[in-house]
Parts: C-alpha cells; sequence; structure tokens
C-alpha cells in the first residue's frame, strides 16, 4: 500500500490524500490569485515521487518550474516554519515539454481521423447541419479507406464530397455546398490560429504520456499560453487527449495508485456552451474512466462552472478563496461549502470568503470512499521551483528527453490528399483538359502539400523501434487502404459512439 500524500495541513491535523483514492477525481477551485497554481504543482509532484506520471496544461507558464529544484525562496521557508515542518529538501520533477506549436515542447498532433468529426465540428463551432455533413464526409473516407491525416486531407475530401454530392446523397444523405463551404471557412480560422500544426503524424503516442525515470513519474506539461488564445481548440483538444486514454488503457479494477493523473486547467471552458451530446460523452468518459486507473482534477474558478453530473464524481476537493462581489458569486459561495461534508466547528461559508493566498478548505476521500470532514488548512510547498524555468532551461530539458528527435520529423505518408489528387490528375489527360462542367478545379483546390518529408526512428528510446514496427503502430493507428477495414477512431471522435475497428 503506497504512503498517503501530505498536500495541505490545519491547526489541528495533516491532511492526506490517499493514493487508492486518487483516481476517484479531483476539483481545484478558487479566484484568481489564491493559490490555485501551488496547489497544481504540490499536487503533481506529490504525484510524481510515487511514481505516478501526470498530465497537466501549462496556461501561464509557471508550471515549467517543475523541472527545475527550489530553494531559496523566502515565502516558502516561511510557509514551512507555519506548517511545523522540516526544511524541504530541494529537487527537480521529471518533466516533459509538450507544445501544438512545436515552439515550447515536443510537438504534440493528432490526425483528423483520430479526432473525429464529433470533436472537430465543436472545435469549428458548427451547427447540427454542418456537423452532419462533415460526418458524412468522416463516413465517406472511412468507407473508401482514405486517411484522413492533416487539412489537406480534410479540405481534399471535402472538395470531392461537394462535386459528387448528387452520386452520394443516396447513401449518405444531403451534401449542400453552403454546408461545406461554412466548414471550410470554419478550417481557414483554425489554419489562422495555427490549428493546421495540430493535424498530422507522427501522432502522439499515448505511452508517452505514462513513462517513469528513476522510480518518479514524469509530469507531460503541454504548453498553452498561446493555445489558450484559442480557447475552443485548447478545450477540445485536452478532452480528445482524455477520451484517448479512456480508449487506449485497459481495465485497471482498484489500484493501490492511478496509472496517471491528468489536470484540466480552465475547465469552464470545456462546458461552455458545449451541446448536450457533447456534455454527455464527457460525462460518460469521466465516470467510466476510473476504471482505467486515470485520476481527472478539474481547475476552475468556479465550482458553478462544472456541471452537477461531473461535479458530483469529485470526491477530493481543494477550495481556494471565492469572492463574493455579485449575486452569481454569492451563489457559487454556497454552493461551494454545499458540496463539503458538514465541520460543526466551521461555518464553511463564511471561510471561503476569508481565505489567504495559500489557503484551502480541503476535503479528501477517506478509505471507504466517504469524503473526509471539511478543514480549513496551508498547503504545503512543493520541492521544486514556484515560478517558471527560463527558455534556456526549457530547450535543455527538451534536448535531453528521451523522446527528442522524434516528434520533431514530421511524416507525410499517402492519405486522402495523395489518392485524390492522384485520381484527378489521371483523369484529367482522360477528359483533355476538360473538369467535366463541374468547374471543379484540382489545381486551385489541392494546395500545399508536405511531400518529401522523412520518418525517422525515436531518438533515444530505450529500446529503438525497427521500419517495420513503427509502420506497425502507424497502421494500428490509422487503419485504411484495405476492403474491410475501417479507420480507429475513440469514443469521442467515433460517428457512432464507439471505438469501430
Amino acid at each position: 500500500m503506497t504512503e498517503p500524500l501530505l498536500i495541505a495541513k490545519s491547526a489541528t491535523a495533516e491532511l492526506h490524500l490517499l493514493p487508492a483514492m486518487a483516481n476517484r477525481h479531483g476539483l481545484i477551485a478558487g479566484a484568481t490569485g489564491t493559490g490555485k497554481t501551488i496547489t497544481l504543482q504540490t499536487l503533481a509532484e506529490a504525484f510524481s515521487e510515487i511514481g505516478v506520471p501526470v498530465f497537466m496544461a501549462d496556461v501561464k507558464g509557471d508550471l515549467s518550474g517543475l523541472s527545475r529544484p527550489g530553494g531559496g525562496n523566502a515565502k516558502v521557508d516561511a510557509r514551512l516554519a507555519e506548517l511545523g515542518l522540516p526544511e524541504l529538501q530541494s529537487a527537480a520533477a521529471p518533466v516533459l515539454f509538450w507544445d501544438v506549436f512545436g515552439e515550447k515542447g515536443h510537438p504534440l498532433r493528432s490526425t483528423v481521423s483520430e479526432m473525429g468529426p464529433l470533436l472537430l465540428a465543436r472545435m469549428l463551432n458548427l451547427n447540427e447541419v454542418q456537423s452532419g455533413v462533415l460526418t458524412a464526409a468522416f463516413k465517406i473516407a472511412d468507407d473508401n479507406g482514405w486517411l484522413l491525416l492533416d487539412l489537406k486531407d480534410l479540405k481534399t475530401m471535402l472538395q470531392y464530397a461537394s462535386e459528387h454530392a448528387s452520386e452520394l446523397a443516396g447513401e449518405y444523405g444531403s451534401i449542400s455546398a453552403a454546408s461545406v463551404g461554412a466548414i471550410q471557412r470554419g478550417l481557414l480560422q483554425l489554419e489562422h490560429e495555427g490549428g493546421e500544426k495540430l493535424f498530422g503524424e507522427p501522432a502522439l503516442d499515448f505511452n508517452d504520456l505514462l513513462q517513469t525515470e528513476g522510480g518518479r513519474g514524469v509530469i507531460n506539461i503541454l504548453a498553452a499560453d498561446t493555445l489558450y488564445n484559442s480557447p475552443r481548440v485548447y478545450a477540445t483538444l485536452l478532452l480528445w487527449l482524455l477520451s484517448e486514454l479512456f480508449e487506449n488503457l485497459p481495465e485497471a479494477g482498484d489500484l493501490d495508485q492511478p496509472k496517471l493523473v491528468f489536470f484540466f486547467d480552465e475547465a469552464h471552458l470545456l462546458f461552455n456552451d458545449a451541446p448536450a451530446a457533447l456534455l454527455q460523452k464527457i460525462e460518460q468518459v469521466v465516470r467510466l474512466i476510473r476504471s482505467k486507473g486515470v485520476g481527472v482534477y478539474f481547475v476552475s474558478q468556479n465550482p458553478l462552472d462544472i456541471p452537477d453530473v461531473i461535479l458530483g464524481q469529485l470526491g477530493n476537493r481543494v477550495q481556494h478563496a471565492l469572492r463574493a462581489f455579485t449575486p452569481r458569486d454569492q451563489k457559487a459561495v454556497k454552493a461551494a461549502a454545499e458540496t463539503f461534508r458538514t465541520n460543526p466547528k466551521l461555518d464553511v461559508t463564511a471561510a471561503i470568503g476569508e481565505l489567504g493566498v495559500g489557503e484551502a478548505l480541503v476535503s479528501f476521500l477517506e478509505a471507504k470512499g466517504t469524503p473526509a470532514i471539511v478543514e480549513r488548512a496551508l498547503i504545503k510547498p512543493p520541492r521544486s521551483r514556484i515560478g517558471p524555468a527560463s527558455d534556456a532551461e526549457r530547450r535543455e530539458t527538451i534536448a535531453n528527453s528521451v523522446i527528442a528527435g522524434h516528434y520533431e520529423k514530421q511524416v507525410d505518408r499517402e492519405s486522402a490528399y495523395e489518392i485524390l489528387k492522384g485520381r484527378a490528375e489521371q483523369a484529367g489527360p482522360a477528359r483533355g483538359g476538360d473538369t467535366g462542367g463541374s468547374g471543379f478545379d484540382w489545381g486551385e483546390v489541392l494546395m500545399g502539400g508536405g511531400a518529401g518529408k522523412s520518418t525517422s526512428r525515436r531518438g533515444r528510446r530505450s529500446s529503438a523501434e525497427t521500419v517495420l514496427e513503427a509502420a506497425a503502430k502507424s497502421a494500428a493507428r490509422s487503419i485504411g487502404q484495405e476492403v474491410g477495414k475501417q479507420i480507429i477512431r475513440g469514443v469521442l471522435g467515433s460517428l457512432l459512439g464507439g471505438r469501430r475497428r
């Protein structure tokens, strides 16, 4: 049995998070500047020290300090004295930096096929009719074994569907030019925001999020300061990661400690204006992923940002201060107070507005799964640096990573773009250059291409992959080209709500 994790200390007791209860999920809430980031850092570090990998998005850049030892911080020393704890032995945590844009970490990519129409429609803010057309385009690609790996594949697929709309209508329904145009405009906006870098290969190998180093869990930090400027893309990406973890991990049952802890920062972005169908899928993933050994911790300024059906599943709670300036704020304070197990010695409602920086109301699950009585407590400081790592320190960590060089070398194998472009070029001479009266010009539509990009083996893995092994993994990720096989897609990316093979 793994020893309990000391997270905070009240006036009368030390407050521990039980590793065996850590996959029962949690909530970290509080207004800006109340200490949520330090709580995140302390929790991530504690999980890492018992060998549990962590994934977290770094919206402000502050969490990169986890990669460096602490020390020399007068505020930390003062807090330790106040808590009556011995001086901490400063230590860096093992960290992998990730970045969709490939600037502040290893490139993190999905393929269009893996993302699927449901999440992509959310990312593009499509209405129901437009989402239906996007789903039809995916289904056409699936049925023909055409891989959708990057955005040029999807744009080509949409053009094909639009040109052949009358032929496809009987099997796939109406594909209107107006809906295709709306999707294309959404893709242009996504590209303008840098979203084209999110799609392509090599796509993320989820085993890379589950690494340990020297017995400590690796903390995966996604640089999100730029990504956060596109909040819908940010939230959808994190949701995709969570859903793919659900799909990739086997059932684990009750474990002494989680296989992975996933922190979902700025969680309100996930639920803002989300359609009912997507909310149901999110609830399903949160409810079931616990059995895969994954703990999910939502981080938000206001507990009201989390739907009740999900909030009820978050058993471990750290509530920092809330300021009741408006009626909604007052409602949030009352709602937060009511979610805790009552402490007869503590006025929870009053305390929420009085908490200082780094102080919180804490209630973790007990051994039998019941919430402990809420306590007003001070969060223990982390052993790593509080504050960001420098650019040079970040570059050093990236260069020394076990996956250095793998994701940096992009691959562009044959997919929908190349197949449909080849068909158009073959048809061109037969028509003598005529477009067949459709007005569709492949030369104008099929832009750009990524040709000539080379593959690479993973640079510093403990066991090198052979070419055949790499090909097998790539094929397993997105099966196509063979009769009777369909593209693998997860529970939130699937056409019908489940993984298809």
